[in-house]
């Protein structure tokens, strides 16, 4: 996250920059259902994670966008998805953080839990 961050920070347009939000994606002990799990399964298309970045960059005061991801057989308490978004208001990022987030696991990752 510091490092992703760290690429916000000197991007060439940052002095327009006043906010900087973050998602990091953990795997759950539990199932949204409330049953245990062993771990999850992920992968994700990166032709479909390009497009939703592009997207998201087109949004009004958006500075940047920065997507990394975790694939393969994951553990619980491993790391899944992180996205740093950076722009000009709370108004603009909250909003895009919220439909990058929701669009990359919709449309951009598929999840098999392990039990």
């Amino acid at each position: 996250m510091n490092r992703m961050i760290g690429t916000i920070r000197v991007h060439p347009d940052f002095s327009k920059t006043g906010m900087i939000a973050s998602h990091l994606g953990i795997v759950r002990g539990t199932s949204l259902n409330g049953q245990p799990v062993q771990g999850i399964h992920v992968t994700f298309d990166q032709f479909i994670l390009d497009n939703i970045i592009s997207d998201i960059k087109q949004m009004p005061g958006i500075i940047d966008v920065l997507v990394e991801t975790n694939e393969g057989r994951l553990k619980v308490g491993d790391e899944i998805l992180a996205v740093v978004i950076g722009g000009d208001t709370r108004e603009h990022v909250f909003p895009a953080l919220i439909e990058a987030v929701n669009r990359i696991k919709a449309e951009g990752a598929a999840k098999k839990e392990l039990f």
